[in-house]
């Protein structure tokens, strides 16, 4: 008798210990299932932060106002022009007049457009583009500027603002420079101002003087 009990209990550990082994092989292999769900996850959210940072560093902002369907601001694609910001507004209404408009100009983040209609008396005298929180350049089909040549010397911010892609914070860096540096000897020498490369002085050359 007392040999059997002892054959029972040996085959009750060996049952114990195999429930054990299976549960602890269990907790384990769903413990690894989850980790590389997590992983997998983490990649996932990762790769989408990526694709998302990458979409709104692609994407520029551009109020467009006059004669649209849908006048307000508009999102597209860095590298759009001014067709492709028509396109976005809803196309041209009936009244528009973009005679004077050079379609295949290209825009940049922060520009403000308006596209003229047939009322306008004047369209010659027009401001079509506002670059950055400027004033106004028309922009013709010819892509030549109505916008005065301007002394950097004694230009106010204003003055300055009129010029293309010179807002208020350049305008006003270009006064700082002038008054801390005095005169500006050579219209190249505005491009020692913080933010004014030479993609940018290509665009304000033919407008600007020092005399």
């Amino acid at each position: 008798m007392i040999e059997i009990l002892k054959g029972n209990k040996k085959i009750i550990l060996v049952v114990l210990a195999i429930i054990i082994l299976f549960f602890w092989n269990f907790l384990n292999s769903k413990n690894e299932i989850n980790s590389i769900e997590n992983n997998e996850l983490n990649v996932a959210k990762t790769n989408s932060t990526e694709e998302n940072s990458e979409t709104e560093e692609n994407i520029i902002v551009v109020h467009v106002t006059g004669e649209v369907k849908n006048p307000g601001i508009v999102k597209v694609k860095e590298g759009s022009r001014i067709e492709d910001i028509i396109e976005a507004a809803g196309g041209l209404t009936e009244n528009s007049d973009i005679t004077n408009v050079n379609l295949a100009y290209l825009v940049e983040d922060g520009m403000k457009i308006r596209i003229p209609s047939n009322d306008d008396e004047d369209l010659s005298s027009e401001n079509y583009i506002s670059s950055d929180s400027g004033e106004g350049i028309l922009i013709g089909n010819d892509e030549e500027s109505n916008t005065n040549i301007i002394n950097i010397n004694k230009a106010t911010q204003t003055d300055l603002e009129t010029l293309p892609g010179i807002g208020p914070s350049l305008a006003t860096r270009i006064i700082e420079y002038r008054e801390q540096n005095g005169e500006f000897k050579e219209i190249e020498d505005i491009k020692n101002v913080g933010g004014i490369g030479d993609i940018k002085f290509d665009k304000i050359k033919e407008y600007i003087k020092v005399k």
